[in-house]
């Protein structure tokens, strides 16, 4: 399949389902962090119109042309302002964290519906160009989830990794590492362009998502008589 001579990550044939794999991921992302925050007393991601479903408020360019590319990539962040928080610290921890557990739920959600696609309707019995479509689809929505929820846990700024970590720092550690959070961005930069370090740091970390599908399937496999491969 021609992905343009290898400058995407993905197959052309393969880009809608991608997109759209994005456009939803990224969305509900955002939104989890801008709804939980105001929810906990910040009216700052509402007054920047981000408490919405709608994409256009919370896709980034630069972070969708990324994942198109290398196969991963962000959206706009959602600013809040902490000292609004009843409990700032654990309100704080709670915010950031909800994004990357949406994801996690929409890899859920993805493999529980292929299941039930599956088993219900059969290989055999679906027409085979729209079960195809399906399951392109949904191993995209659970292969994309699944590297959104561990890429955003790494402890790097502007991750949501680094925002819960740096809540169980002192505070004149924070605002120490706060002055270099700028250089983060091209040390991890230089960990996805040198090989070596990829391999030796990125790439087992990504590797994680093998792990984690395979627990999620455990829970969802029993209640089936097929076994779908991640």
């Amino acid at each position: 399949m021609d992905n343009l001579g290898g400058l995407l990550r993905f197959p052309l044939d393969e880009l809608p389902f991608v997109i759209l794999t994005l456009v939803i991921a990224f969305t509900l992302h955002e939104f989890a962090h801008a709804y939980s925050a105001d929810k906990f007393g910040d009216p700052t991601p509402r007054s920047m119109g981000r408490v919405t479903l709608d994409p256009r408020a919370h896709l980034d360019l630069l972070g969708s042309i990324m994942i198109l590319l290398l196969g991963f990539g962000w959206a706009k962040p959602v600013w809040i302002k902490r000292s609004n928080f009843r409990h700032p610290r654990t309100m704080s921890i709670v915010v950031a964290l909800v994004g990357p557990l949406s994801n996690l739920l929409l890899v859920f959600i993805s493999m529980l519906t292929l299941y039930i696609v599956a088993s219900s309707v059969g290989f055999e019995s679906m027409s085979g160009g729209t079960f195809q479509a399906v399951h392109v689809f949904l191993s995209y929505m659970v292969g994309i989830n699944v590297i959104l929820f561990i890429f955003n846990l790494l402890p790097l700024p502007p991750l949501d990794g680094y925002r819960i970590v740096s809540e169980f720092l002192p505070l004149r550690t924070r605002l120490k590492v706060q002055q270099y959070e700028q250089w983060f961005v091209y040390i991890f930069l230089l960990f996805v362009f040198l090989p070596p370090l990829y391999r030796a740091v990125l790439g087992p970390v990504f590797g994680l998502q093998d792990p984690i599908l395979d627990f999620l399937d455990s829970i969802i496999r029993p209640f089936f008589d097929i076994r779908i491969n991640w």
